[in-house]
């Protein structure tokens, strides 16, 4: 689960992580307003949307307009949320549909000193999170990574224990700090990777992570996401939530209990088990297709799962035929043959529809799908399905 910047901004601050002050706002009045609340001369108008590259991000109605700007008046602060609210902002990371643009966070302008970069994920090779750092703040990652690898610092930590202090003043030696930054480092450090883990983080990101001219550390950005399957844990959280910062159909499959991701295919998939529905996508992709999504309906595949699973494929305008791979094993295959048949009449599928069973009282299945009297290819196996299902597209 993703969250908005001034979200994360706001968690950061109830843990005593330094971030600057901010107010959120959906009117360009109440950015003007909220300009003058924060009494400076410089603030920083900051689009709201899940997604990163923000600054240099541009509005697909305003080219050559950023989502991020610099203001030294209410009237400027007025003047861009203005442009800026209900506008669709296009980033490296939305791809070129963009998301709109509904709410802004209006920020104090700080004394910046250095620009650095900061993220955390979980190394699953290492079994534990790693603190990543960079002194090319400001910069997409993946780019410094790519031409300069040797800027880019790592330092694992165990989960239990949190990061100590001795890695973080390592961390901060390691990129120039001296005196009064170095303690400020170790306090931000240690925090922001404790911070990742009790709140059962998939990934933190600060970039640009600054040094303020008195030496302090200060999170400038907030990327945030957290691990999905521990949300049960963390009921805080789950009302941070925008829904309309998601995908429809995949907030429709989890809100039915389907396992679903969409992807850039036109070959849908209907899987029950995760393993297998991966297995299903590659084979599709070694034949020559493209998988439209990933989608898992569990072990128990009812009627009402395949129903809903079918509409939810069929909702992509991009899938051309559907792929459905069953395996009876919790469930028998002429029981799941019985389900596809009422979400088969339910839904209207008007795609080529191949079916492929395999597990207890699968002969059953085949005949009963035989006798059907239904447009639908049935498969042998994994690999004849994959061929097929690609061979209806081919014509």
């Amino acid at each position: 689960m993703k969250i908005h910047e001034y979200q994360g901004k706001q968690l950061f601050r109830e843990c005593g992580i330094p971030v600057p002050r901010g107010i959120v706002v959906k009117t360009p009045e109440e950015a003007a307003a909220a300009y003058k609340e924060l009494g400076g001369s410089l603030a920083v108008v900051k689009s709201q949307i899940h997604a990163g590259g923000r600054g240099k991000g541009t509005f697909i109605e305003q080219p050559d307009q950023n989502g991020v700007v610099l203001v030294r008046s209410a009237e400027e602060a007025q003047a861009n949320a203005e442009r800026m609210l209900g506008n669709t902002l296009v980033t490296i990371q939305t791809g070129p549909e963009g998301k709109q643009v509904t709410t802004l966070f209006v920020e104090e302008g700080l004394d910046i000193a250095r620009e650095l970069y900061l993220g955390i994920v979980v190394d699953r090779e290492q079994d534990c999170p790693v603190l990543i750092m960079s002194s090319e703040g400001g910069m997409e990652i993946e780019v410094v990574a790519e031409k300069s690898p040797e800027k880019i610092l790592n330092e694992y930590y165990d989960a239990a224990l949190g990061l100590m202090p001795y890695q973080a003043r390592n961390l901060a030696f390691a990129l120039g700090m001296e005196g009064k930054t170095v303690r400020s480092a170790e306090k931000f450090l240690t925090k922001i990777c404790k911070f990742f883990v009790d709140n059962d983080c998939s990934m933190a990101e600060i970039n640009p992570l600054i040094v303020t001219g008195d030496g302090e550390l200060v999170a400038l950005d907030a990327k945030v996401s957290f691990d999905d399957n521990a949300m049960f844990r963390h009921k805080n959280l789950l009302e941070l939530r925008d829904l309309s910062e998601e995908d429809p159909s995949e907030v429709q499959a989890q809100d039915a209990g389907l396992s679903y991701v969409n992807l850039d295919g036109n070959i849908g998939c209907l899987v029950n088990g995760a393993g297998l529905a991966m297995s299903t996508m590659d084979l599709i992709k070694l034949h020559g297709g493209e998988p439209a999504n990933f989608l898992d309906v569990g072990g128990g595949a009812s009627v009402e799962a395949v129903t809903e699973a079918f509409r939810i494929i069929l909702a992509d305008k991009n899938v051309k035929a559907v792929l459905v791979n069953i395996f009876g094993g919790i469930m028998k295959c002429d029981v799941i043959v019985e389900a596809l048949m009422i979400a088969y009449d339910k839904v209207g599928i008007t795609v080529p529809l191949v079916v492929r069973l395999e597990g207890t009282n699968v002969d059953i299945a085949r005949e009963m799908l035989g006798n059907s009297g239904k447009d639908i290819i049935t498969a042998s196996d994994l690999t004849d399905a994959a061929q097929k299902v690609v061979g209806t597209l081919a014509g």
